[in-house]
């Protein structure tokens, strides 16, 4: 299906640095042209326009948002299609991650955790669902494979990511059969960065706990974005795990 992807246009958020730049340089090898959300990386989003567009000129384009502006999220929508023409891909790949023990929960915590992670993606595919009806396109939504077994101190984030794996089946039913709605679910891919408690106890044990005993990359899960899109036309409705075996032994 690699033909049938050239040119097609995807807005993924927070897509500037870490897995979010992975799949963006997985996508644009492809040949689509790529709208990239950014809130607060501003110079990692032009660094990555700037070396995907030398490779192919003008096909990568910037946007900021704050995606707890629900207001805002059509813009994001209606700016790729009047940049590029159209818009055939939505990736909900903007999360916000962090602890959230019981006894330490506010309505900040929550409507941040819940407003990047399940919120944002909602009103997001809402905006797009007319745009991706009329293109028959499809959406992809990055989870975590702890929405099965939640990660014990952070209750919002699992809860948020728990709704993300219910809205991706909702949003197959409700916007089949032109959308297809599917998600990917890391799992030890890349560490958090700048977070004491991922020391190097825990990544070991993290190790010793994964069935393939590493670690994944980046671009494992850029390859499974790329399949949900390019080469998984009767798939729809899926969780798909990318997290070397770990899910099944916790």
């Amino acid at each position: 299906m690699e033909s049938n992807i050239t040119n097609k246009v995807v807005l993924i958020t927070g897509g500037a640095k870490r897995v979010g730049a992975a799949i963006c340089r997985k996508l644009h090898a492809t040949g689509m042209n790529l709208m990239i959300h950014y809130k607060s990386s501003l110079n990692e989003a032009r660094s990555l326009q700037a070396e995907l567009n030398l490779q192919r000129p003008n096909s990568v384009a910037i946007i900021h948002g704050d995606l707890l502006n629900i207001a805002s999220l059509p813009n994001l929508i209606s700016a790729t299609i009047e940049h590029f023409g159209h818009l055939d891909v939505l990736i909900n790949n903007a999360s916000t991650y962090y602890a959230s023990e019981i006894g330490d929960i506010d309505e900040n915590k929550w409507q941040d955790l819940m407003g990047s992670n399940l919120k944002a993606p909602l009103f997001l595919s809402q905006a797009a669902a007319a745009e991706l009806r009329k293109n028959n396109g499809c959406i992809v939504n990055i989870t975590d494979m702890h929405v099965e077994r939640p990660k014990k101190g952070y209750v919002v984030y699992s809860v948020a990511k728990a709704g993300l794996v219910t809205l991706t089946k909702s949003l197959a039913y409700e916007l089949g059969p032109e959308v297809r709605v599917n998600a990917v679910a890391p799992g030890p891919v890349q560490w958090p960065e700048n977070n004491p408690q991922f020391d190097e106890v825990y990544r070991q044990r993290v190790i010793n706990q994964t069935l393939l005993k590493r670690v994944g990359e980046a671009e494992d899960v850029a390859k499974a974005v790329k399949f949900l899109i390019a080469d998984a036309p009767f798939i729809t409705g899926h969780i798909l795990a990318v997290d070397g075996g770990r899910s099944l032994n916790l």
